[in-house]
């Protein structure tokens, strides 16, 4: 894909990809470059085992869950016998790591200490996981449509909430009952109830589509929406439904941070770039500066605790997979 003159330039400026294509000091400075020997193909989401300072990576097009030591900032070991992997969860209380299937049509719940499977559920298509601290439950988006209900005591579903459509991003309010789900078939995003169980409201995604990453800022009621056509956030008040700011971001986007104690927003652009917004008001956002990573490089974490962003970037020609961490500043 061909990028625009302003970001050419600055990747001629700044060719370590570390440096945020602005003004004044780097927001974001490329710490550690990880390699993930053997893996091809897409990779998808991750999640954090914070007990052991562990990375769990869902390499979707490698069949595989890839685990990288944060301590030393290398690989550590390749899990295999997973069907293209997609959703990542690490649980504490329980130290289980839940691991979703997309073509297997399961969901695996490992032991985090030893690794083993412990336990496999059928689950059409799993995607997306999310842990439910105040309800203690766990929430897998799967099928042609619904969030499935999990206790992770038990491990067993305590129920379901059916959608419009397959669930992509959601994201849960720690305060209140709302689950806020991205359904893209449908051009929507869906509310729901996660204690009546039920939707409760569903609001549009003023002419994008293809809405499949979010973020919440639950302080100031704002919620983040990445759409890939075209491009756009969106950004939505919580309290109304109602889009308050529509603003240009990269292609192929497929993850979104909102970082609380910096008020950015950081977009994670599978054209090769994560773009940051500034949160000047909950009204107000604008354009911080770009950093480069590499192409298909669309999904990642942000920590807050460590203060680090870890992008997932594809091998490419001769270039292997690797997952590219950088430090907030």
């Amino acid at each position: 894909m061909k990028l625009p003159h302003r970001l050419i330039f600055g990747a001629l400026l700044f060719p370590a990809a570390g440096l945020a294509h602005a003004a004044g000091p780097a927001m974001l400075e490329l710490e550690a470059t990880i390699p993930l020997p053997g893996v091809k193909g897409r990779i998808d989401h991750f999640t954090i085992d914070t007990r052991r300072n562990r990375l769990f990576v869902a390499a979707l097009g490698n069949d595989t869950v890839e685990i990288v030591d944060l301590k030393q900032n290398r690989h550590e070991r390749s899990l295999a016998g997973f069907g293209e992997p997609q959703g990542v969860l690490y649980v504490p209380d329980q130290d289980r790591i839940y691991v979703a299937n997309g073509k297997a049509d399961r969901l695996d719940i490992l032991d985090a200490a030893s690794l083993a499977v412990r336990k496999r559920l059928e689950a059409e298509d799993a995607d997306n996981l999310r842990l439910d601290q105040k309800g203690r439950t766990v929430l897998v988006g799967y099928g042609k449509g619904a969030l499935r209900i999990l206790d992770p005591s038990t491990e067993q579903a305590l129920g379901e909430i059916k959608l419009a459509g397959h669930p992509e991003s959601f994201q849960l309010e720690e305060a209140g009952p709302r689950v806020f789900v991205n359904v893209p078939t449908a051009k929507q995003i869906t509310v729901v109830d996660r204690v009546k169980r039920s939707v409760v409201a569903k609001w549009d995604t003023a002419g994008a589509a293809q809405n499949f990453p979010m973020a919440l800022d639950e302080a100031t009621q704002r919620l983040f929406v990445g759409a890939r056509s075209p491009a756009v956030l969106l950004v939505y008040d919580t309290a109304t439904g109602k889009v308050i700011a529509k603003l240009p971001i990269g292609q192929d986007t497929d993850d979104i941070f909102f970082d609380a104690a910096r008020k950015r927003v950081y977009v994670i652009c599978g054209e090769g770039r994560i773009d940051i917004f500034s949160q000047e008001s909950a009204d107000k956002y604008s354009p911080a500066g770009s950093v480069q990573t590499a192409p298909r490089a669309r999904t990642g974490l942000f920590v807050p605790g460590s203060g680090k962003i870890y992008v997932a970037a594809p091998a490419a020609g001769s270039s292997p997979a690797r997952v590219l961490a950088y430090r907030v500043h």
